[in-house]
């Protein structure tokens, strides 16, 4: 993921000093919960990356907790990609490059104050690390970086989640009405109808009352 400071290049030294100040400590508290060797947090000139090892629901989730400190006056955009990295500098001083970490920053370049994008690549990721969850990134258009690179981003929506959640609920109900459905058909055609309906009157009364009134 790639974290933006909005605006960076406009702001005074003083406080563009400040901005990363606060950065900083946002970064130390939202990556405290993954393992340091699961980790890796890089500077750059306008925000940080922060690269996790195979984690996409890590990755999201620290993304959304960063973001909420724009409230606190630290305006950031997020940017979310999964691809190659790379070792990169001399021995003892060693960074990561790639193509990972350079379209995630471009990403966030595309993003308003206060939201987070995230690539093709890494909802995909997102569904096969937890299949279902990529519903909550829906289609938020397509962008071309500097370089006339398109890029296709998702973003962050509750409700579509939401909605998923109630179809599965929708589809669910109608696959136990049909179960029971079909119980009903097979014991209809299997036993008798007198000791068959005698047996279900007695389990269900209302049903009874139905049988009374279409006169089956």
């Amino acid at each position: 993921m790639f974290l933006k400071i909005a605006e960076f290049a406009r702001r005074s030294a003083s406080e563009q000093a400040r901005l990363r100040a606060q950065l900083e400590a946002v970064v130390a508290v939202v990556t405290a919960e993954i393992d340091p060797a699961n980790r890796v947090v890089l500077e750059a000139a306008d925000g940080a990356a922060i690269v996790l090892i195979d984690d996409p629901r890590a990755a999201l989730r620290i993304a959304q907790r960063a973001l909420t400190a724009g409230a606190a006056g630290l305006p950031l955009t997020a940017g979310l990609n999964h691809g190659a990295l790379q070792l990169s500098g001399r021995k003892g001083a060693e960074g990561l490059t790639g193509d990972g970490i350079a379209v995630a920053a471009n990403i966030a370049e595309f993003a308003t104050s206060s939201r987070l994008l995230a690539s093709r690549a890494f909802r995909e990721a997102l569904a096969d690390a937890a299949p279902g969850r990529e519903a909550a990134l829906v289609r938020a258009g397509n962008f071309t970086d500097a370089g006339l690179r398109a890029h296709e981003v998702f973003s962050p929506s509750d409700s579509a989640l939401g909605r998923r959640r109630r179809r599965y609920s929708a589809a669910s109900l109608v696959l136990v009405v049909a179960l029971v459905a079909a119980g009903f058909a097979w014991r209809a055609t299997h036993e008798p109808r007198a000791p068959f309906l005698s047996t279900i009157i007695a389990k269900y009364p209302y049903f009874g009352e139905l049988v009374q009134r279409v006169r089956y």
